[in-house]
């Protein structure tokens, strides 16, 4: 997806500097800003715990329910990460329309009304994202009443996401493109020498030949893509992280 911000950070100039009270007792707050950069999640979310609305440390609070939500979805914890999501979300609101990642979460946790939902508010803050266009298309075809030919006609358009493969993943999904053009498009022809930026290209591409099989209930091609998307073609970003999430809930490992 495009890396359309949700808050994960927290700025501690914001939150420890100036003259203001602050709302947790002085030793309280110095063990939650050490676990913070110790990256101790677990710990700064139960210190926490309680933390009144519009205090300076929810800010902390929310980043840390945000990267532990983030941190189980790739350890294939999904419920946990709904609810950590979820928490995150009921501190910060509005940050709703962003938050792409529940909606994946929400595909494999088997909540597809949710998720595509989830992907329709997204489309109204990025709206040239032909992932978040696929995601919903997942839903939608999985959801109650849902089918290949009705997602298909609901697909949402993209004119303008210009990253390799997304024009041919795109077409796939809508019909009128093939799997070879996918393919195609995320290969290059560098000698027979993989560079990062295809390895990257390869990751996605299969990524999405994975779902667009899985879509089509062909569960064997999609084990095939999603096999190279983890494992082969493996990237260390969240949609990199997704396909192994996908590999291992599906019980897809690598060729022995």
């Amino acid at each position: 997806m495009k890396r359309i911000p949700v808050l994960v950070g927290c700025l501690f100039l914001g939150v420890f500097g100036g003259a203001q009270e602050i709302d947790l007792p002085p030793e309280t707050a110095e063990r939650v800003m050490e676990a913070y950069q110790k990256e101790d999640l677990d710990r700064v979310i139960e210190l926490t715990e309680g933390i009144p609305q519009g205090s300076r440390w929810t800010r902390i609070r929310a980043s840390a329910l945000q990267r532990r939500g983030e941190q189980r979805f790739f350890d294939a914890k999904i419920a946990e990460s709904i609810a950590d999501f979820d928490a995150f979300l009921a501190i910060v609101p509005e940050q709703d329309p962003y938050h792409w990642q529940r909606g994946l979460s929400y595909y494999y946790a088997g909540e597809y009304e949710k998720g595509k939902a989830q992907f329709e508010r997204h489309q109204t803050v990025n709206t040239q994202d032909v992932e978040n266009a696929v995601w919903h298309f997942l839903c939608a075809v999985r959801a109650p009443g849902g089918s290949i030919e009705a997602a298909q006609k609901d697909l949402i358009p993209i004119e303008q996401d210009s990253r390799v493969p997304m024009k041919e993943v795109h077409d796939l999904f809508a019909g009128r493109g093939t799997v070879d053009a996918v393919l195609s498009a995320a290969r290059e022809d560098n000698d027979g020498v993989l560079s990062e930026r295809e390895r990257n290209h390869l990751c996605y591409a299969h990524l999405y030949l994975a779902l667009y099989f899985e879509a089509l209930g062909e569960t064997e091609k999609s084990a095939d893509h999603i096999r190279l998307a983890a494992y082969d073609y493996a990237m260390d970003h969240y949609m990199g992280k997704t396909a192994q999430v996908h590999a291992k809930l599906r019980g897809v490992k690598p060729k022995p």
